[in-house]
């Protein structure tokens, strides 16, 4: 019995900070690497997400693209951009509404209009999605999910709020003073415009604290 509850402890212990990739639920990757990931929601926007792939390119560095259906069928050339520069093209509802007032067919209706509308631009199935303004039924969701194969993609325990247009250097000094092995950091690439600016500043103290940046799919990979 001894025996039995040591080995239990020691798998709790060994696996409470590792990601497991049957998860449905993501908020972070290992806690055991120096991998953060970038992630954008709500575009593209002709302008931003542009200025946003600009600065990434500058670094070298791949993110992750939450994606608006809608945006994508407005302003498909950033879309195209980052799908061709090898960034990571996810889910994000056609419509961005807030789906924890939607029924399931809504729900759903919403996931698939979206990833119709990538598949048409010649962009791949994504495997992630994000929910508009992180809200959500977890039961309808979960089930959804499982349907159409799909991970639904939160992120790290601080919100750096972007989308209330902070300074630059606000933005950028939580990402720096905040970010923990792991993380999914959730910025914005429509209708922020401080959030380019903070990324020339943020990448560099960043890569120069030791961390690497992946895309959501290959931080979750590598756990």
């Amino acid at each position: 019995m001894k025996k039995g509850l040591f080995f239990l402890l020691f798998f709790i212990i060994t696996t409470s900070n590792t990601y497991c990739n049957d998860d449905i639920f993501i908020t972070n990757g290992s806690k055991d690497k120096k991998v953060i990931a970038l992630t954008f929601d709500d575009g593209p926007h002709p302008k931003e997400t542009m200025e946003v792939l600009d600065v990434l390119k500058k670094y070298d560095v791949k993110a992750t693209f939450f994606v608006a259906g809608k945006h994508a069928k407005w302003y498909k050339e950033p879309l195209l951009r980052a799908m061709s520069e090898n960034h990571e093209i996810a889910n994000h509802t056609f419509n961005h509404q807030d789906i924890s007032n939607l029924n399931s067919t809504q729900i759903e209706n919403e996931i698939l209009d979206c990833e119709k509308t990538l598949i048409d631009l010649g962009i791949k199935k994504p495997v992630l999605f994000r929910p508009p303004y992180g809200k959500y039924n977890k039961n309808n969701l979960e089930e959804i999910a499982k349907k159409h194969n799909y991970k639904i993609v939160l992120w790290a325990t601080f919100d750096v709020m972007d989308w209330k247009n902070p300074s630059a250097d606000e933005i950028a000094q939580t990402v720096i003073d905040s970010a923990q092995n792991g993380d999914i950091i959730l910025l914005h690439d429509y209708g922020t415009k401080n959030t380019v600016s903070a990324l020339n500043i943020l990448i560099p103290k960043m890569i120069e604290k030791g961390f690497e940046f992946k895309t959501v799919s290959e931080m979750l990979e590598s756990n």
